[in-house]
């Protein structure tokens, strides 16, 4: 079975992802602060997005996020699609589904190779790999022990479309991502390994799922569609009006004593996609 096919068969049966319990009390050890420029700002009217861009899995989709939300291309742009328990698409300036920026389009970036700096945390046994978190990413990935058979001492690995996941939007060119992208609602696991996924939002996910959705028969085309009003990375905002976030460590006591509680009540039924991160954010 091909690397996919094998991430599609381990998340096949799962649901649609829960939130770890609220992380109040946890020591300060067990967090981490998320750098001001990869955490993506997205205001809306109906409240903020914050999603944490992850350059170490999909480096050219976050410079060319961060490069057109500072420039402020993404501002008053529209979720012109967005499907219920699937996804909400924006960034088209045309708010159609065919537009995109005068920046030339970017390779598809769907795998990675993972060195054993990335922290990556296993949590579920997988056939052929392990499933688990790096930072705030759920990832599918080959064993450490392939590390020490590979030139680059790294190993085969692929961030998946679970519940707040970030992915870049394309057309049946795999190399023709551009400026749109999706915020994931649900769990679709048809496109790990298709599309590029670049960061996953740690507040504000609520915000999405109550996004206006659009007609199903329209393939969730929206009419009068929610829009974004401002999207910075928090670097390039003043430092009065900026959010902080952190988010808890993955391999921290903490954090696995919640895994653990959310795995008792799942049962045979639990997957990486109900782990969403524990988060704090302050100022803003």
């Amino acid at each position: 079975m091909s690397f996919k096919t094998v991430t599609a068969a381990v998340l096949s049966t799962t649901l649609i992802g829960a939130a770890l319990p609220a992380a109040a009390q946890a020591p300060g050890a067990d967090w981490r602060t998320v750098a001001p420029e990869n955490l993506l700002v997205i205001d809306t009217a109906k409240g903020r997005i914050l999603v944490e861009l992850e350059p170490r899995i999909a480096p050219l989709s976050v410079d060319r996020i961060r490069t057109l939300a500072d420039s402020g291309f993404y501002d008053g742009l529209t979720f012109h699609r967005v499907v219920e328990g699937f996804m909400a698409q924006t960034g088209d300036p045309l708010g159609t589904g065919a537009g995109g920026s005068n920046l030339p389009d970017i390779a598809g970036e769907f795998q990675f190779r993972r060195g054993r700096d990335l922290g990556f945390i296993n949590l579920v046994p997988a056939p052929t790999g392990q499933l688990g978190l790096a930072g705030s990413m759920p990832v599918f990935t080959q064993p450490d022990a392939q590390m020490m058979v590979t030139a680059d001492f790294k190993s085969a690995a692929q961030a998946l479309f679970c519940p707040g996941v970030a992915g870049m939007a394309r057309s049946q060119d795999p190399d023709s991502a551009n400026s749109q992208f999706f915020l994931m609602t649900g769990l679709n696991e048809s496109l790990n390994g298709l599309y590029a996924p670049f960061g996953r939002v740690v507040a504000g996910l609520d915000v999405v799922r109550a996004l206006k959705p659009g007609d199903e028969a329209a393939n969730g085309k929206v009419a009068d569609p929610d829009a974004m009003t401002q999207v910075r990375t928090a670097a390039a905002m003043p430092e009065s009006r900026r959010p902080a976030v952190r988010v808890m460590v993955p391999s921290s006591p903490a954090f696995a004593a919640r895994v653990e509680q959310v795995r008792a009540e799942r049962g045979a039924r639990f997957t990486v996609c109900d782990v969403q991160p524990s988060v704090e954010v302050t100022g803003g």
